[in-house]
């Protein structure tokens, strides 16, 4: 009798259950918070938007003269450099650190190149490589430095900023190797330099680099496994060592692949200047514009977020202001102003898109 009794209470109470089956409510998301997770999973599409945005309006103002293969192919000349220094800086924010060195790592790798060359008559491939594996050292360093020390990026590659400057002053004598000596003795030097024509416009080997580059980092950070681990230490690194990643080694890595893609850039450099120049603009420069191509591009200064696509499009937003403010024959202050102003916007977009998402 008392179990028909419990029995009949079992079955009531999964008929009531039955009958008021627990929902949960779905709250449609407005604009703002579609417009926040369309940004939080594409970071890339503000810059790619800007940039749009900027070349629509220099090309209405300026006409057909902006949209012609000379002046857009120009773009992407002036911007070379600074593009590959930027996939190079991009690599350290996303592991949330930040490299002062890169300009300097750029112009002592070509100084290294070209006295190999000339003054120990080193043939040039063999220079270049040479270039190439100096550049590489000076990242390891700087990733020891900071992996394995536990220095700050910061304080690391500001002090490397200066040791490399004055190495370079002093190894290369303040010496300045002319494009006529170059092009008669080592054009292999000169090879990031050599010219291209597609449908009309002209494209050097130091924009393609610069591409492929771009492309082929973009693609690796997405789609493999070294990618997720250069995120995941980036956003926490405690909590990526728990996870198995091996934080030490992802570091060293970063900050090699930086060293090398630095190095790449110097001899880029040497194609586009001609000349090999212990001077040249690139060093603090450099700093300055590939940190401002990778905040303009939407990666965070936090780290763990961003697209290196993005800092391609902020490198190339900085070239489409320069040369369409040069076309309108604006003082050339309004470019830094703008500039500025992209900055401060595009960190305030990230902090929005971090505190919402919190």
């Amino acid at each position: 009798m008392a179990s028909d009794r419990t029995n009949d209470n079992y079955e009531s109470a999964l008929s009531g259950a039955s009958t008021d089956v627990a929902s949960f409510e779905y709250h449609k998301k407005g604009f703002v918070g579609r417009l926040h997770d369309l940004l939080h999973t594409n970071p890339a599409l503000v810059p790619l938007i800007v940039l749009v945005a900027a070349i629509i309006i220099f090309g209405i103002a300026l006409g057909s003269k902006f949209f012609s293969p000379f002046a857009l192919t120009l773009i992407l000349q002036q911007v070379q450099i600074v593009g590959v220094l930027a996939a190079a800086q991009s690599l350290i924010i996303l592991t949330a650190g930040i490299d002062l060195s890169v300009g300097a790592m750029a112009v002592i790798s070509s100084v290294i190149m070209g006295q190999f060359t000339f003054r120990y008559g080193l043939p040039a491939p063999m220079a270049v490589a040479a270039g190439l594996a100096i550049g590489t050292a000076i990242g390891a360093l700087n990733g020891w430095l900071v992996s394995r020390v536990k220095l700050p990026p910061f304080i690391v590659t500001l002090g490397m900023w200066q040791i490399v400057l004055a190495a370079n002053y002093l190894f290369s004598r303040n010496e300045t190797i002319r494009a006529q000596d170059i092009e008669a003795n080592a054009p292999f030097l000169h090879f990031m330099g050599y010219k291209f024509q597609i449908g009309g416009a002209t494209f050097t080997l130091g924009v393609l680099v610069m591409i492929l580059l771009v492309l082929l980092l973009a693609y690796v950070l997405r789609n493999t496994a070294w990618g997720r681990h250069v995120y995941a230490v980036g956003d926490d690194p405690e909590a990526a060592q728990l996870a198995g990643v091996d934080v030490h080694k992802t570091l060293m890595s970063v900050y090699m692949l930086v060293g090398f893609i630095c190095a790449l850039a110097g001899w880029v450099m040497i194609g586009r200047f001609g000349s090999v120049s212990p001077s040249a603009s690139t060093g603090m420069m450099g700093n300055i514009q590939s940190i401002t191509a990778v905040v303009i591009g939407g990666i965070s200064l936090f780290g763990g977020r961003g697209s290196i696509l993005g800092a391609f499009f902020g490198a190339l937003i900085v070239g489409v202001f320069e040369l369409g403010l040069r076309m309108a024959g604006a003082d050339p202050q309004w470019t830094f102003l703008l500039i500025g102003a992209l900055i401060i916007a595009a960190v305030s977009v990230d902090q929005w898109i971090r505190k919402v998402s919190a």
